[in-house]
């Protein structure tokens, strides 16, 4: 077991286990030092006596682990349910608990698949007595995937501390029958595993306090694309197709498609004559000519500022340079950009590529930039070029997008002050990627993830200070679930710091406009 989690132990924290043989399974998997296992009895009466201990009560952290009745259908004995809420059955007797919100649900549900668990997330709930029959179709009426006899009781303490529940399928008819011993003892091995899960949980409750950079998330071009596939869909209704994703992100991709959007990788892919959305990355006018052959109705979405580095890319073209595009090799934008003059253009993606790199004429050189890229390896690679080009000749303004430098800055300033650092994106966005890097960069552990659920609980272990940033593409609704997951936690304080305020606004292609 790690270090911070002994030390987090000493803290006090504690995993209640009802039942005399779920308290052992438990322990087995948790050395003396790493916490208070408390058998509490079983039932309501039981575990409202057990909250009433100095145990409980003065616990920093609460834990609430063991067997239960699975409510969904696709649950198997064996299968585990990490509580989202837990709350008591709708006729409990009075007084009956305040439900509990347990918003780091997602990110020990992570831990727990790492252990080789098959693992759900969602509510539990707590009956007075055994369920069965009727009573248990109305309880998984609830939208509950699980029921037990105590965790609505056993957490509804203090507030405001660190708090979860995790019940482990022991049957799907009701929650222990003499028939169900097998599916019993399947359940009471998985424990060892699931107190290995919730000690990697109490080792990261360290966290105090979450600082979110700002600007972070979505971009006006991000925006603006998003808003284009959505305007084609009102006005043609779906299918719509897009060219790509529309920008990189899974969950905007996610939700687009359930709404009609289809994604394709080619524009031969696409009917002909069907509504087609070019993505937010541009594209090349060998791609444009294709989609006009097959006649298709494109609506362009591409960013304002990079259909800019587009231009540029003609105009360097027309007078007769050789253009420089520092870029990645494959990303969708520096292919566009590419297919403006390929027979005029060298992708160069580091200081390597910038000290080998041929032109035709050294006095007639110009470069580019992709615009996810971070300013520091930006101008690592133009001082190289410079050097051996000091007739190169740059574009009229800075290629990089505001938004890009916008979060690069909050996130160095924020990391700073930060003892880790997650950025929200996922793993084929740029700019995003670029975040983590600067991060890093300024001397702090960073890591990108998807969502709260991408979040290892590993990184947080000891921790007290996470700073949050978002790629251009996350949308806003990640970040809150990020924070929510980390206040679940124990982080008491959230802070905004702005580095810089952004009011910028794209107009809409005429195509969509309204």
């Amino acid at each position: 077991m790690s270090t911070p989690a002994r030390q987090r132990m000493d803290g006090g924290w504690v995993l209640c286990a009802p039942m005399r043989m779920e308290a052992a399974e438990l322990r087995r998997a948790l050395p003396g030092s790493a916490g208070t296992v408390l058998h509490t009895g079983v039932g309501r009466r039981r575990s409202e006596r057990a909250t009433r201990s100095a145990t409980v009560t003065d616990a920093e952290a609460l834990a609430v682990a063991g067997v239960g009745g699975g409510l969904d259908v696709a649950l198997k004995p064996g299968d585990v349910v990490v509580a989202t809420e837990v709350r008591a059955a709708p006729w409990a007797t009075d007084p009956r608990p305040v439900p509990t919100v347990l918003p780091a649900a997602a990110v020990l549900a992570g831990a727990l698949r790492r252990q080789g668990l098959t693992v759900r997330t969602g509510p539990v709930v707590s009956a007075e007595r055994l369920a069965r029959g009727t009573t248990r179709d109305r309880l998984a009426a609830t939208g509950a995937l699980a029921v037990d006899l105590e965790s609505a009781w056993l957490l509804a303490g203090p507030a405001g501390r660190p708090a979860a529940c995790v019940r482990v399928v022991a049957d799907t008819g009701a929650v222990i029958q003499p028939s169900t011993l097998g599916h019993l003892r399947t359940a009471l091995a998985a424990l060892p595993a699931v107190a290995a899960g919730l000690d990697e949980w109490a080792a990261a409750t360290t966290v105090r306090r979450v600082l979110l950079a700002a600007p972070r998330s979505f971009c006006a071009g991000v925006e603006r694309a998003i808003l284009v596939v959505e305007r084609a869909l009102e006005l043609h209704g779906p299918p719509v197709y897009v060219r790509k994703q529309i920008v990189h992100n899974t969950h905007v991709v996610a939700d687009l498609s359930g709404r009609g959007a289809v994604f394709v990788d080619d524009v031969d892919d696409v009917p002909e004559g069907a509504v087609t959305v070019f993505s937010a990355h541009g594209v090349s006018p060998a791609v444009r000519s294709a989609a006009a052959a097959r006649r298709l109705s494109a609506v362009d979405a591409t960013c304002p500022l990079v259909t800019k580095v587009h231009n540029e890319a003609r105009r360097f073209a027309e007078h007769g340079d050789t253009i420089l595009l520092i870029g990645h090799a494959g990303h969708e934008e520096t292919d566009g950009v590419l297919g403006e003059a390929p027979d005029r253009i060298r992708l160069v993606q580091d200081v390597r590529d910038a000290e080998q790199v041929r032109v035709d004429d050294p006095r007639r050189v110009s470069y580019l930039v992709q615009t996810t890229l971070a300013v520091d390896d930006v101008a690592d690679v133009v001082a190289v070029l410079r050097d051996r080009f000091p007739d190169l000749a740059a574009p009229p303004s800075d290629d990089i997008c505001y938004a890009t430098t916008n979060r690069q800055r909050a996130v160095s300033e924020v990391a700073a002050a930060c003892d880790a650092m997650i950025v929200v994106g996922s793993v084929n966005s740029s700019n995003s990627r670029r975040l983590v890097e600067v991060a890093e960069r300024a001397g702090t552990p960073a890591y990108l993830v998807d969502g709260a659920a991408g979040i290892d609980l590993r990184w947080l272990a000891g921790v007290h200070t996470v700073g949050v940033s978002a790629g251009a593409s996350a949308p806003p609704v990640l970040v809150d679930e990020v924070v929510g997951a980390l206040s679940g936690l124990g982080a008491q304080s959230v802070q905004e710091h702005t580095a810089v305020s952004e009011d910028v606004r794209f107009m809409l292609p005429k195509e969509v406009r309204q």
